[in-house]
């Protein structure tokens, strides 16, 4: 298998209801059951939404869920609420009502405390994976530590609709590293449109601002090379990679500046660390894949 193929299987999360794109319930279901049928439904993950929008989902995908008889049921992740009891209740019976058509089995949660990480995992079901989004602006280790611990997964914010809403790549790597280290598998949101680092527009409103995008490569490969036993000055670099021939992709792996990483280590880190991100666009992050012929 070609390295982007395993790189960038179900790696995207389709968050067409969040900024920038903000689009209404039902052109973003339809958008994800196109996707789904699509060439690229491979790179394809969840269908990310709030717990809370749960009743707009059903009525606009009532007529594009499948058979359970005949096709994988949708996967979707919810983002929770205040009331985790409640959150849980709504899930359990949007799970019974819709059996193998739709399934939620992943939910998303703020936390800034261990306390508040300990309290959600006595309660919530092993059938339902969290992940927790943590602060990263001060040291994330604690936090990513009690994760760890409790079996969660962290969750990292990279951007966002302005640049201050973007992370250090000081503090985006000591997030990864400490990840890693611990062997605690993240997810990442926000910002994460385009491959590779790079000025962009942050909107896609024709007066945006532009600002310094981290780039899904840059992310995810910097969390292998770190896995297979890269330096963190080394892998800052590759975080901060802005150049498309850095990289060199071919049959047994990716190289970049004469470091390899092979298709084994490849696909561990897939599996064990780097799990997906979020992005309100499906098709630019394969458009650009495109771009730089790599799909």
């Amino acid at each position: 298998m070609h390295p982007i193929r395993i790189l960038m299987k179900r790696m995207i999360d389709y968050a067409g209801l969040f900024p920038p794109a903000e689009l209404d319930m039902p052109s973003a279901v339809a958008n994800y059951a196109t996707y789904r049928d699509s060439a690229a439904a491979w790179a394809l993950g969840r269908f990310i939404m709030s717990v809370s929008r749960l009743g707009e989902f059903e009525t606009a995908a009532q007529h594009l869920l499948p058979d359970a008889q005949t096709l994988a049921p949708w996967q979707l992740s919810v983002l929770g609420t205040n009331d985790l009891h409640a959150d849980l209740a709504a899930i359990q019976d949007f799970n019974d009502r819709y059996a193998q058509r739709a399934i939620i089995d992943t939910i998303e949660l703020k936390a800034s405390q261990a306390s508040e990480i300990n309290a959600a995992m006595v309660i919530l079901p092993e059938q339902i994976t969290p992940y927790f989004e943590i602060p990263i602006v001060d040291d994330s280790s604690a936090l990513i530590e009690a994760i760890g611990r409790a079996g969660g997964r962290a969750k990292v914010r990279t951007g966002g609709t302005t640049q201050t809403m973007f992370p250090s790549a000081e503090d985006l790597l000591h997030f990864i590293s400490v990840c890693v280290a611990r062997q605690v598998p993240f997810k990442a949101t926000a910002g994460l449109h385009h491959p590779l680092r790079s000025q962009y527009r942050l909107t896609y409103q024709p007066d945006s601002e532009r600002g310094t995008m981290y780039g899904f490569l840059n992310v995810f490969l910097s969390t292998a090379f770190l896995a297979a036993g890269m330096n963190v000055d080394e892998a800052m670099q590759v975080l901060i990679e802005e150049s498309p021939e850095a990289f060199q992709f071919n049959d047994s792996g990716i190289d970049w500046r004469g470091r390899r990483l092979t298709d084994e280590l490849l696909a561990n880190a897939r599996e064990q660390l780097a799990i997906s991100f979020g992005s309100c666009s499906f098709e630019e992050p394969i458009d650009d894949l495109k771009a730089m012929k790599l799909l």
